[in-house]
């Protein structure tokens, strides 16, 4: 048999084995991993989607919460775990601001990952401790010039897209707070409503309801425009700081090298799943905005987020080692 022949017989046996593989998956649980504590928006998603998952593919999606480092602990793992389908990452936009903070990331925020979908995006509140006096925007960028330093505002971690927006909001008000970092959205908001830390910008679905029952007070929405969830608050940039926006996003990855028949399979559930009356209607209650799209959509989306931050990073001054 010569080499060519060799070469085609190897290459049909190769796609017939990724086929049969692919039609069998999943055969046994599958691990998604969540960088973050229980409890916070990327875990409510992830938790939700895992959920669905389970129950369309007949196998359990089992989450694993590993949060700490800006969930570069979680990306870690992903990066570092076997390309068959059985681990996936509920990643945030954290991953693309590690991208432009870290000097030292031990894998590669892009190479190292393969793209399944940009599930749902949720702008921040900017929320304060009933205890701050300050009742609107101005009135917290006044405090702050007349308190440089005083003022103390919890992230989810140092690098954290919750750590950013504080970083972003402190640059163009020109004012100085004092970055809190916490292993997590949730434990930040903990000690936000206890009154050890003064301010936070946060997705809604970890502090609407809060805001709602009075345990926090709610400045601003972070998007340029007004949630039809809260009428009646305005936006960071129409309060005070012109310009000002920050979000969070969600999305789904799996290590790289993936067989791509896997990763249309779990895109093909994940997109049912987020886009489901029962998820949707929630996330949208929440003030989160549903995607659920091509893997190839979100692999442009990552690239341009880890792009925007790039850009902005060395603005702000920004460097964590």
């Amino acid at each position: 048999m010569n080499r060519q022949l060799k070469s085609a017989y190897l290459a049909a046996a190769v796609l017939a084995a990724t086929g049969a593989y692919a039609q069998t998956y999943p055969a046994k649980p599958v691990r998604v991993i969540i960088p973050a504590p229980v409890g916070g928006g990327v875990d409510t998603v992830g938790r939700a989607v895992s959920q669905k998952l389970t129950e369309a593919l007949g196998q359990p999606f089992v989450p694993d919460n590993r949060p700490g480092a800006g969930t570069m602990i979680g990306s870690e793992l992903t990066a570092k775990s076997p390309a068959d389908g059985y681990t996936v990452l509920m990643m945030t936009n954290s991953h693309a601001i590690n991208a432009s903070v870290q000097k030292n990331l031990k894998y590669d925020p892009i190479r190292d990952f393969s793209e399944i979908s940009l599930l749902a995006i949720s702008p921040y509140l900017l929320v304060v401790h009933p205890t701050v006096p300050a009742k609107s925007v101005r009135e917290l960028v006044e405090l702050a010039r007349k308190r440089p330093g005083d003022l103390h505002f919890a992230s989810a971690g140092s690098a954290s897209a919750t750590h950013l927006a504080g970083e972003l909001f402190g640059y163009m008000a020109k004012v100085k707070l004092t970055h809190v970092p916490y292993k997590g959205g949730a434990p930040a908001v903990t000690d936000l409503v206890g009154g050890h830390v003064q301010l936070m910008f946060n997705n809604l679905i970890s502090v609407m309801a809060l805001s709602k029952q009075g345990r926090l007070r709610a400045l601003a929405i972070t998007s340029l425009k007004r949630s039809p969830l809260l009428p009646d608050l305005p936006t960071v940039s129409e309060a005070g700081v012109p310009g000002y926006e920050s979000a969070s996003w969600y999305g789904a990855v799996a290590p790289a090298n993936t067989p791509p028949q896997i990763i249309a399979t779990l895109n093909r559930e994940m997109v049912k799943a987020i886009k489901s009356p029962e998820i949707s209607n929630k996330l949208t209650t929440e003030g989160a905005q549903v995607i659920g799209n091509s893997p190839e959509e979100f692999a442009k989306y990552l690239r341009a987020d880890i792009a925007r931050w790039q850009k902005l990073v060395p603005a702000i001054g920004l460097r964590i080692d």
